[in-house]
């Protein structure tokens, strides 16, 4: 008796659960979503960082070595082509000149005394009076006080330029951006100029220079437009253009690397040197092109997901886009052109605003068996909720 309990429990359970999944498949609802063959701009880029720097600077040092005893101008100060903006201590330097200018009235005093001695030289060798050695004696010593006179002149010049450095002038109109320097810091012109400061000519003129990898710099062309922002500004949207591909490789923990020139303008100032810009370079704009979504070119309408009641008509072709008229699929074939990873560009095979299917989706419960069962997928045999009234009572 147990044992057909057991049986008759367990074909209770199977008709159940099959009424149960055959239910849920039938209510199972498929639609499509469509999209517009529609007109829009593809863009490709790529994207990098760089640093913020003035079109010209100009790093200021001096050639002299000496202590600092002025400074005319500070961090920000504008200054104009020729401007004094420093000097040195002039006293060694002084000194300098006024013994190199002794040395040469010494050598000029010896060419005097050599000019005469030679002119006498001269005239009793015309008379035979001295022998040939004496007279280029005297002729060779007049040269050697000539050349001596040549070099002092050479070193009271030198003396007298290097004093002229002890006046540091700006060489361009500018702002200065950088002061290296104290009054009364001593600077040491032995080994290389040192810098004083560095002046940008225009910062109304700015310039990116952005790393580029190896990967994408073929796309880069000069005139290609780019957009960049930096950090100070970060709602600020700022312009550019390619300028200068260089050629120049830079290698850094085995990333390669090369440097593309950006201009970058500037003229409310808000922009400084030094900054790091995060920039997008434009590789490729195409304006009013015809243009699907990539899922629309990756949708395939397969009988086994979309089910036996849809008729499909397909074409041969690599690339294709389907449309959907009531229970048919239609195949059309296009030809592609650029994408830029969502949309990709149309150049035949379909028309402006043809509606066209990208997706399918699954899901629902259709309103009838949702009455029947009121939305939910309990077991037929569970009785329904006490509010529940029938038809006849609705009525």
């Amino acid at each position: 008796m147990k044992k057909w309990i057991l049986i008759a429990v367990a074909v209770v359970a199977i008709i159940a659960l099959f009424f149960f999944f055959s239910r849920g498949k039938q209510n199972k609802r498929v639609s499509f979503a469509t999209e517009g063959v529609e007109r829009t701009t593809i863009t490709t880029s790529v994207t990098a960082t760089g640093t913020l720097e003035a079109v010209t600077t100009v790093t200021v040092g001096t050639q002299v070595s000496g202590i600092v005893n002025k400074l005319y101008v500070d961090y920000n100060s504008v200054v104009k082509k020729g401007q004094v903006i420093a000097e040195l201590d002039r006293t060694n330097l002084e000194s300098e000149l006024s013994s190199q200018q002794a040395n040469l009235r010494s050598a000029q005093s010896d060419l005097d005394y050599q000019q005469k001695n030679y002119a006498r030289y001269a005239e009793l060798n015309e008379k035979q009076l001295v022998s040939r050695s004496e007279y280029d004696v005297a002729l060779q010593s007049l040269r050697k006080a000539q050349e001596q006179v040549k070099v002092a002149q050479e070193n009271v010049q030198k003396a007298r330029t290097n004093l002229g450095y002890a006046t540091i002038y700006s060489p361009i109109d500018g702002v200065v951006i950088s002061k290296e320097v104290e009054v009364g810091q001593t600077v040491a012109s032995s080994f290389s100029t040192p810098t004083l400061f560095t002046i940008a000519k225009d910062l109304s003129d700015m310039r990116v220079i952005a790393d580029i990898d190896e990967a994408d710099i073929g796309n880069v062309r000069e005139g290609q437009r780019v957009t960049f922002t930096v950090d100070a500004y970060p709602d600020d949207v700022f312009n550019g253009m390619v300028t200068q591909v260089r050629q120049n490789a830079t290698t850094t923990n085995n990333v390669v690397t090369y440097e593309v020139v950006i201009s970058a303008p500037n003229g409310d100032l808000k922009l400084k040197p030094g900054l790091t810009a995060n920039v997008t370079i434009y590789t490729l704009e195409l304006n009013d092109v015809l243009a699907v979504s990539n899922k629309a070119l990756r949708f395939v309408p397969e009988v086994e997901i979309i089910g036996k009641d849809y008729a499909v008509v397909d074409v041969e072709s690599e690339q294709k886009l389907w449309t959907l008229d009531g229970k048919t699929f239609t195949a059309h074939a296009v030809t592609t052109g650029m994408t830029d990873g969502i949309h990709t560009a149309i150049l035949s095979g379909i028309d402006e605003g043809t509606k066209i299917v990208t997706d399918i989706n699954f899901g629902g419960i259709d309103n009838e068996n949702e009455n029947d069962n009121n939305g939910s997928g309990g077991s037929p045999f569970m009785p329904g909720p006490r509010n529940r009234k029938s038809n006849s009572e609705k009525k």
